[in-house]
């Protein structure tokens, strides 16, 4: 047994190295694969869609928000993995009761290789998770840089969302150049109006793919609310964090490497 306390401060003991994990975290069950835990992943969310050639292997236990509880107690897990933004506190004290969870809190790129590096501790693949940071830094040290143009990053549809401040996709915004004017406002994903649109002097707006699926047929509402802003769909799987983010650097270089 270990005891550990994880980024939340939380002391949490589990059996080491843990020999059935379940994952509540699609960015991070991807990583954990690339970790070389296959065999040890039992469970993982149906969001967890990645690597799609391993990912059926693991029980589905529902979603990152809605878990189903009765699936996790059946696999009877040595760890479970929990983000502090991807799962609620409800469920995190849940399972708690029941077996050690470990939650991780990302909101920065270096918040994501602190997380590699623990992952790799806890799991006892210390070797591995060196070598995909070192790999994730060198990817990125190459990524463009916009030099201050303004953008805002739209998730959601009526009402319409955007990424703010204290976020993974901010940092990565933030490593792009660009400048995100929405970070004022409070909340990390803020509503926002048409007004706020229009006030924003924004040079582009990237629709992203998800967690709402926009389209090149969105366009036409957002040309009305600014007339002068680049639009561009933007690839939502490309600012997932972890192992994704070495794929991502490669999209970033190509989308962005004579602007947007």
């Amino acid at each position: 047994m270990r005891t550990i306390t994880d980024h939340l401060g939380r002391e949490i003991t589990f059996p080491y190295p843990p020999k059935r994990i379940v994952s509540l975290v699609p960015a991070i069950t991807e990583t954990m694969y690339h970790l070389q835990l296959a065999k040890e992943i039992v469970g993982r969310t149906r969001f967890c869609i990645f690597p799609k050639d391993k990912i059926a292997n693991a029980v589905n236990i529902g979603g990152t928000k809605e878990i189903k509880l009765h699936r996790i107690q059946s696999l009877q897990p040595d760890l479970i993995i929990a983000e502090k933004e991807e799962n609620t506190q409800e469920i995190v004290e849940t399972l708690e009761q029941y077996f050690p969870v470990y939650v991780f809190e990302i909101q920065t790129i270096d918040d994501v290789l602190r997380m590699i590096t623990d992952l790799g501790d806890v799991t006892n693949r210390q070797n591995q998770a060196s070598k995909l940071s070192v790999n994730i830094q060198t990817a990125f040290s190459y990524v463009p840089n916009l030099q201050a143009k303004r953008v805002a990053y739209v998730i959601w549809r009526n009402p319409y969302m955007v990424v703010g401040k204290d976020t993974y996709i901010q940092s990565v915004l933030e490593k792009l150049g660009f400048i995100n004017p929405f970070t004022s406002l409070e909340g990390r994903y803020p509503i926002v109006t048409i007004e706020d649109f229009e006030r924003a002097n924004l040079d582009y707006i990237f629709l992203a793919t998800e967690p709402f699926p926009f389209q090149e047929k969105h366009f036409a509402e957002f040309r009305v609310m600014d007339s002068k802003a680049n639009l561009k769909i933007i690839d939502g799987e490309m600012f997932w964090y972890g192992a994704k983010m070495i794929e991502a650097a490669a999209y970033f270089r190509k989308e962005f490497a004579n602007g947007v």
